[in-house]
Order: structure tokens, then sequence, then C-alpha cells
């Protein structure tokens, strides 16, 4: 099965340049870099840096959701550890600008990041022997059988961590048990967020002595004090003289746009001063939804202009990276995106660590034991079309005292539910210890 696998892959590959081509069309940064995904180690990066016998961190974060779980890890491992270096991959353009914006002035000349290669042992093989990782760290769900047969073949270990497998990603890996079970059998280690997720992974063929439940790294957020002002400053800039109310619309995906614009178009019957801050999860869809905003006769003003919205702009289009965590705590209310449509949703624990009451759509398979937690404290309720979206949302723009039960609700859970990354840091730190030793 294996085999069959990687020969499938390899007739598919004139597909997925097509794709990454047409992809190209939006956002241009998907036509660059290619030799990368080749596995080719381009020197001007500075792979001089990578010294025998240096202990090299490989992480791997698909995309820029699962970077941003990534930076905190990173950053409490690289304190500890100063004299690790780190190689972070990634696949989409999104997430390699988080890397470098982020760790870049952190980790200087201890960072160095590409895309990662194609699942092939042609391409990987190359790049393995080039970097010299010590250790693999997967994010979240990115299992590629080829990448951990080629780790499990020169001995580095790998480790899955903050591991979620939702039932229905269950089902497809069940479908090719043979693949799945062999490639779960090359993972040194396993941590996912809760115990359901580990009982899937036993199922599917995971040794249980190699599993453990450890919690949800991302509920491991650090508001400090220079996020809480720079968020009240963004509150009093947004709001004017005259305290209009501010409804935030986070990472929204085509077919979000139009519902969410439908629905604020209801709320301003009642609340005719409120602002909407419209933030697409990909910052490249920001000019068609300046379209969409345009066609509906919405004045509108771009973050990335620097200007502040007068009273006369109805929406603020986010369209730079690396601020919604302070956006949430200018907030009053926030949809959290990803879930109207059946992509699985994205994170609602960064709103409910400020305090902020969530509304989502019926798609959250991504975040499925998250978001039963807060929607049981209050702090998050479901809407599937534009006019449940605007009878939710009116109840808490109308009613603060019910708004701020909401938010302590949700907050509560972020606040009980945190601790996963230090035991993650040790399970990391133990096997890089037997891995040296």
């Amino acid at each position: 099965m294996h085999d069959l696998y990687t020969w499938l892959f390899r007739l598919a590959l004139p597909l997925m340049l097509f794709y990454l081509w047409w992809r190209g069309r939006a956002d241009t940064a998907y036509r660059k870099r290619w030799r990368e995904r080749f596995g080719s180690v381009i020197s001007h990066q500075g792979t001089e840096k990578y010294a025998d016998g240096a202990v090299r961190i490989w992480i791997h974060s698909a995309s820029v959701g699962e970077t941003l779980a990534t930076i905190p890890l990173i950053k409490t491992l690289a304190a500890r550890h100063p004299q690790w270096q780190w190689l972070v991959t990634t696949t989409t353009p999104t997430g390699s600008q988080r890397v470098h914006e982020a760790l870049g002035p952190i980790l200087n000349e201890r960072l160095l990041h590409y895309y990662i290669p194609f699942d092939l042992p042609e391409f990987l093989t190359p790049f393995i022997e080039d970097l010299r990782p010590s250790i693999l760290i997967i994010m979240e769900t990115e299992l590629w059988p080829n990448l951990l047969a080629v780790c499990h073949k020169r001995k580095i270990p790998t480790i899955l961590v903050n591991g979620r497998l939702s039932a229905k990603s269950a089902r497809g890996y069940a479908r090719f048990s043979g693949l799945s079970r062999k490639m779960l059998r090359h993972i040194t280690r396993v941590l996912t967020q809760y115990p359901t997720d580990a009982e899937r992974f036993v199922d599917l063929g995971m040794p249980i002595e190699r599993i453990k439940a450890v919690g949800s790294i991302k509920f491991d957020l650090h508001i400090n004090a220079d996020m809480i002002s720079d968020a009240e400053a963004l509150s009093r800039q947004w709001r004017g003289e005259s305290h209009r109310q501010v409804l935030l619309a986070a990472s929204t995906h085509g077919g979000e746009d139009e519902l969410l614009l439908d629905a604020y178009d209801t709320l301003r019957k009642n609340f005719p001063d409120l602002l909407l801050v419209l933030v697409p999860r990909h910052p490249v869809r920001a000019d068609a939804v300046a379209r969409l905003c345009k066609d509906r006769g919405l004045k509108a003003v771009r973050r990335s202009d620097g200007l502040a919205p007068n009273i006369d702009d109805q929406v603020l289009l986010g369209d730079t990276l690396g601020e919604l965590l302070c956006f949430y705590g200018a907030c009053d209310v926030a949809f959290v995106g990803g879930s109207l449509v059946p992509v699985g949703g994205h994170n609602m624990i960064e709103p409910a660590a400020w305090g902020i009451p969530v509304v989502c759509g019926p798609h959250l398979h991504n975040f499925s034991t998250v978001s039963s937690l807060i929607q049981e404290s209050g702090g998050l309720v479901i809407a599937e079309t534009s006019l449940q979206l605007a009878d939710k949302i009116a109840v808490w723009l109308s009613n603060k005292e019910q708004r701020i039960a909401a938010g302590n609700g949700a907050q509560q859970v972020a606040s009980q539910n945190s601790g996963a990354l230090g035991r993650t840091v040790t399970e990391i730190e133990e096997l890089m210890c037997a891995k040296l030793s």
C-alpha cells in the first residue's frame, strides 16, 4: 500500500504544480521558491550556520493556523535551550510570512525556514541529509507517510504535538488502514489535545504506550500588558467620540463574507453606528472582499492604509497579518470563520481568552471539543444563516450584562484549560534527552 501511495503521488505531481500555479493568480508567492518543494536547500539561506554536532529542532506547521500555535512553543523551548538551532517548514506562503515576522527577530541566526518538500523520498532524503535535523516535531495533523518513513529509516525521532483527529478524519484514515497503520507506527510519540483524539489514534493502530492526551497548547495564550495597551488604543480609535460598538468577523472564507454582510445590513437597522471589522483568513482575498462591500454601498477603509475609521466608515477591512489577537481585545462580539463553510472552524480560544463572546457557524469539527466547552459555558452560540447571525449578535449588543456574562464564561474555559504548553515542552525535552544520551 505504501509503494502504491508513493507512485500515485508521483503521478499526481503535475496536478500539484498546476494547483500552485493556479493559487498564484491571487497570491504570487505560490509561484515562487518551487525548488524548495523539490527538496533543494538554497545555500544563501545560511545553512553554514548549522555546525556539525549541533542540536537542530525541525518543526513542521502547515499553514498560518498551525504556525500561530507553534510560535509560543518555539519561543519557550528556545529560551530554555539557547544552544538549539531551529528549522521551521510550512506549506503556505502565509505560514512562511508569520514564521519570519514572529521568529526571525527573536532567533536571528538560529532560524532557517523552507517550504516542506513534496512527500516523496527522492525529495525528502536530500533535504534531510543537507539539514540534518535531530528531531521532527509535527503540529496537529500534518501526517505524511514518506516523511515519517524517511525519518524512521534515518533514526530521527518524530513527535506529533497538539494532535487532533476528528471523527471525519479518522474515518478517512481508516479507509486506507494498511497505509495508516504503518505510518502511525513510524511516529515516536503522539501528544493529543483530548482523550477522544487519543482513542481515535489508537483505533487506527497507534501503539497505546506512545500516546498521551495533554490538552491544547492553543489555550496557553499570554496576553501581556503591551497587548492590553494596544487593544485599548485600538478600541478608542475604532469607537471614536460616539463610542460605537464593534463587531469583529475573523478568519472568514469565501461564502462567509456575503452572509456576514447580510447580517450586518440587518444589524444596522437597530445599531446604525455599528462598526464591522472584517478580517479575511487570507489577506490576498482583501480586494475581493472590498469589492463586496463596495457593491453593497458600504464605505470601507483598509487597515493596511493606516487610517482610523471615521464615523462614516461602516467596515474596517483587516488586510494585515499578525494583529488578529489584538483585534479581539478591541471588539464587543466576535464571529470566528471557517465555520459557516465546511472548513472546520478556526481558533475561538483567542476571543475567549479576552473574555469576548463568540458566534460561529455549524462546521466546527477542527475544534469540536473546544467549541463544546465554550458553548456549555454560554460564551459561544451557533448560527447557520445570516438572519440567525444577526439575531444572536443583536442579543449581546443590546444587553451589556448578558454580553459580559457570556464573555466571562468563555474566559473561564480558556483559563481552566491552560497548561498544555508546559506539558508539551516537558515531553519534547525528555525525547531530546533520550536522543542525545
